[in-house]
């Protein structure tokens, strides 16, 4: 609620402040430099554009899978650099999953945004002029433009992830000293709920973790970090403690899971809980079975892992997945590391 309602609240922020300028200026005026800030975002980033090489570069990673299937769900892209314009094309990626990996046009449009304005060094308005050298082709019903009914909760959260790390992997071979190597490339979904016997009302609890970043040309890569498709905080364990019917018993850095190289991957996170009463369990994470990709003749980054403990027998439990929790049971959250950068 807190979210929706601060949208609603910037929305009508936003509204009041452009009818004062339409009545303080007019609106012809107001709309001729609207257009005049959406062509100077689209001069700036054909301008950078024309800093990269010239070529065809592509590149292909996966997910571990879509959670109904183990088959590996591969994204594939070719991005075409000519002059002051770019052709980003996702074509031969798999088509859609029955499984919720699949993601809406919007969130690879968005990532490849993301992408473009960290390579370019965008310091410029944020706006549609960016996007204007950039041509998108996104083959409907695929992992990266699926087609309605398909199943999208994980496309924001993990596909896009996946995207950045093949938009990245291409661009790493038209300008190698810009590109890092993969960060963990996944969130980390935990979803925690049922009855709260304390307060006797219902719970639900949700929280994504950091890992490991890749390495860069100059650079180690920072440890235990959201980095990419994400901007969560760190949830303060007392919080969580006094909210919620479970226990942070272990929270730290998941030593030497970067990757090594000339420079270091930043390590994932270690984060266990201990279930003060039966609950269920969600999970919807990745980098379990595939490795974030090192560049430059580095080590990949360690997959990441899940465990739950019961009775004192530990059993991995799959990335994606759902199940019950008894009092006294524990789940370990594993992150992956980020990718090592040059040979030791």
């Amino acid at each position: 609620m807190g979210d929706l309602q601060a949208q609603l609240a910037a929305n009508q922020i936003g509204g009041e402040r452009l009818r004062a300028m339409a009545e303080r200026f007019g609106m012809q005026r107001l709309l001729a430099e609207m257009d005049a800030l959406l062509r100077y975002s689209e001069r700036m980033t054909r301008q950078l554009i024309s800093t990269l090489p010239n070529g065809c570069y592509r590149f292909e990673d996966a997910l571990d899978n879509d959670g109904f299937t183990e088959e590996p769900a591969v994204i594939r892209v070719a991005i075409m650099i000519e002059d002051e314009q770019v052709t980003v094309d996702f074509s031969g990626t798999d088509p859609q999953r029955p499984g919720s990996i699949n993601a809406v046009y919007p969130v690879t449009l968005s990532a490849v945004a993301y992408v473009f304005r960290c390579v370019l060094g965008l310091d410029i308005p944020a706006n549609s002029g960016c996007l204007r050298p950039i041509h998108i082709i996104a083959p409907e019903g695929t992992l990266v433009n699926a087609r309605r009914p398909a199943a999208v909760a994980a496309g924001n959260v993990e596909t896009s992830q996946r995207i950045v790390d093949v938009l990245l992997g291409a661009l790493a071979q038209a300008c190698p000293d810009r590109i890092p190597a993969a960060s963990q490339g996944t969130m980390n979904n935990l979803t925690i709920g049922g009855w709260d016997q304390r307060h006797n009302r219902p719970f639900a609890y949700y929280e994504t973790i950091g890992g490991g970043m890749g390495a860069g040309a100059q650079s180690n890569g920072a440890s235990g970090r959201h980095s990419h498709m994400t901007n969560t905080l760190n949830t303060p364990v007392e919080a969580v403690e006094y909210a919620y019917p479970f226990r942070i018993a272990g929270y730290a850095l998941r030593e030497k899971s970067g990757g090594s190289g000339q420079y270091q991957g930043g390590d994932g996170i270690v984060r266990t809980y201990e279930f003060l009463q039966s609950a269920e369990i969600t999970l919807l994470s990745d980098r379990r079975v595939t490795n974030p990709y090192c560049l430059e003749g580095g080590e990949s980054g360690k997959p990441g892992r899940n465990r739950i403990k019961r009775n004192g027998i530990e059993k991995d439990v799959p990335g994606k997945c759902s199940f019950s929790v008894e009092a006294g049971d524990t789940l370990t959250i594993e992150t992956p590391g980020g990718g090592g950068y040059g040979t030791s």
